[in-house]
């Protein structure tokens, strides 16, 4: 260890440690063992980085040696062990300021505010404008967003003249992708309210003509929720089934970088357009593996039939390795905060008398059945409810059939996909990862 020029350590360490994939701080390593923050020759950092270092400093210090297996090291390189990861699983690959999902706490986070304390007091609208402010040309007031959507939403219904017998055919969701296909393909704020609006008018009225009536004309005046509600029944929804369907879309306006989001981001980097990025995000969206498609519930607890068929039905579908619609998650290892947020949505609905009695006191044993059985069954593997289990008896409470679910979920997601697609063009990179070959060398000459 020599002494030498000041410069910051802590910020090589920290770059360096990113690079290679892992989570290091300096600062609270360095107060472990008692010393404080060191400090490296530029020169050096100059050689490694290919940069001067940023921070200058008051400490004294040229080159820390650290002995390691080097060859291991060219090994793993030439390899990409040390960087490759089948499904991402846990690699960093953005910096957000849009949600954050702990897993561990069980704890959704929007724009720095907790989903328990948006449900209920921040409408669709609301939630829209948190995640779109700073991603715009200018600032984004709820009231004016919703003012100006509610006209999107009459202005993009004009593209159902484009209808026809195939599209119809198609399952809802890929009728409203082909839809969306329709829209320009741009960057600004009014291609953002065209492409929030567009799956709340498309997919009630693609409902509506796969049962043989003619879409209804966008009110402009009334909130995104209850436009929708109204476009697909027909009649003004009631104040508790608006605040449902609210509930739901602010529940799922965005959660972390889930398959469609990066889908999104993907697309984003390479500037083709927030109708590119959405159409990527809905593509991955209607796979089966994505989730937000919990039609799968509805038919569990159709099979089930009665609360006290629940144990058995349930203890058989697990001796035949079969897994429980609504329960588990791929990050969550406590409960869902989602899946609360959704039954607290719902309790209106009973109390009112706007849900099946029966389905609802169903669900409830089916919910308590299954998560006993879980924990005798599996009891070193965190399973507990996901969203999946009450938003199917919420949408389905609301009047969407269950082939439309993963269409009401593009509806709320959307707003999600679009601040991330600005987002990443505004700050991030082209997103170019490596693989790693592992096919078969020419022979050799």
């Amino acid at each position: 260890m020599a002494l030498g020029e000041p410069a910051d350590i802590v910020g090589l360490i920290e770059a360096a440690t990113r690079i290679g994939g892992i989570l290091f701080r300096p600062d609270s390593a360095a107060a472990d063992i008692g010393i404080e923050r060191l400090r490296l020759c530029p020169k050096l950092g100059e050689r490694f980085l290919g940069c001067d270092p940023e921070h200058a400093g008051l400490t004294l210090i040229d080159c820390v040696k650290i002995d390691v297996n080097q060859s291991k090291i060219d090994h793993l390189s030439r390899k990409g062990e040390n960087i490759m990861k089948n499904g991402l699983e846990d690699v960093i690959a953005a910096e957000t300021q849009l949600s954050d999902v702990d897993g561990e706490a069980g704890r959704l986070i929007i724009r720095g505010i907790s989903l328990d304390h948006l449900i209920g007091e921040t409408s669709f609208e609301d939630v829209a404008a948190l995640l779109l402010d700073g991603m715009t040309e200018a600032p984004v007031e709820a009231n004016d967003l919703a003012a100006r959507l509610g006209s999107a939403r009459v202005e993009v219904a004009s593209h159902f003249s484009a209808v026809d017998a195939t599209l119809i055919s198609l399952p809802p969701v890929e009728a409203v992708r082909a839809l969306l296909a329709r829209l320009e393909d741009g960057e600004g704020f009014e291609t953002m309210l065209r492409l929030l609006a567009a799956p709340a008018v498309f997919l009630p009225g693609v409902l509506r003509l796969q049962r043989g009536e003619s879409p209804l004309a966008p009110d402009p005046a009334l909130s995104q929720a209850a436009d929708i509600l109204r476009m697909l029944t027909g009649k003004m929804p009631s104040a508790e089934q608006i605040a449902a369907l609210d509930a739901y879309l602010v529940t799922i306006s965005d959660h972390g970088l889930n398959a469609s989001t990066f889908a999104s981001r993907v697309i984003a980097s390479t500037r083709a357009g927030l109708t590119s990025s959405v159409l990527a995000a809905i593509s991955a969206l209607k796979g089966p593996l994505h989730g937000g498609a919990p039609g799968p519930v509805l038919d569990m607890l159709e099979a089930i039939g009665t609360a006290d068929n629940a144990k058995a039905w349930l203890g058989d579908a697990l001796d035949r390795g079969e897994r429980l619609m609504g329960f588990g998650h791929r990050v969550y290892r406590v409960r869902d905060p989602r899946a609360d947020a959704l039954k607290a949505a719902l309790k209106p609905l009973f109390a009112t008398g706007q849900v099946d009695r029966a389905r609802s006191e169903l669900a409830e044993a089916v919910e308590a059945a299954a998560l006993a059985i879980l924990r005798e069954r599996k009891p070193n593997r965190p399973l507990d409810v996901n969203v999946e289990f009450y938003t199917a008896l919420l949408l389905e409470a609301l009047g969407f059939p269950r082939e439309a679910f993963t269409g009401v979920f593009a509806i709320g997601r959307t707003v999600g996909w679009l601040a991330h697609a600005r987002e990443q063009a505004l700050e991030g990179r082209l997103i170019r990862p490596r693989s790693v070959y592992v096919g078969p060398l020419p022979a050799a000459a």
